[in-house]
């Protein structure tokens, strides 16, 4: 069952039915998937930019050369936000960024990106109620093992009423 998102103008506040009414509709449904092969100086090279020193992620001749744990961070899906995903009302803004390592990704395996809207919340604070959207991506080997998730957190911050 498809639940429909009601639009929001200038003039209104989000409703909590609309936050609800996204969670029903868009939570845990993939909505991209895209392949990615990493070369090794591609790992060294981000892990060197990040202060790294360990060896096994800045020195490709290293027996457990691996992408640095924070490198799931640094990926993109094709799609930003699920089709139809509602535009809620206020000032959109990146809220950060995790990365939760599982197991190593190797450079040269093909590996495969499914994101998915993780959650959607709301929270108050000193400059008003916002809207979180959290955008996980999870990286899966070619045997579907969980490799690692990344999640990026958007945040809407609600106009005030006028």
């Amino acid at each position: 069952m498809s639940t429909q998102i009601s639009e929001q103008s200038a003039d209104h506040n989000i409703e909590e039915a609309d936050i609800r009414a996204a969670r029903e509709q868009f939570l845990n449904v993939v909505y991209d998937e895209k392949e990615f092969i990493f070369t090794a100086e591609q790992f060294a090279d981000f892990a060197l930019a990040c202060g790294e020193t360990a060896p096994r992620y800045t020195d490709p001749s290293h027996p457990d050369f691996q992408a640095p744990p924070t490198f799931p961070a640094s990926l993109h899906p094709g799609k930003r936000l699920p089709d139809g995903y509602p535009k809620f009302n206020g000032l959109g803004m990146d809220a950060g960024k995790a990365a939760a390592p599982v197991r190593p990704i190797r450079p040269g395996e093909t590996v495969v990106g499914r994101t998915h809207v993780h959650d959607i919340y709301t929270k108050s604070g000193r400059s008003g109620r916002m809207v979180f959207s959290l955008i996980r991506m999870e990286i899966f080997d070619k045997a579907n093992n969980l490799l690692a998730s990344a999640d990026t957190s958007i945040v809407i911050r609600e106009r005030p009423a006028q």
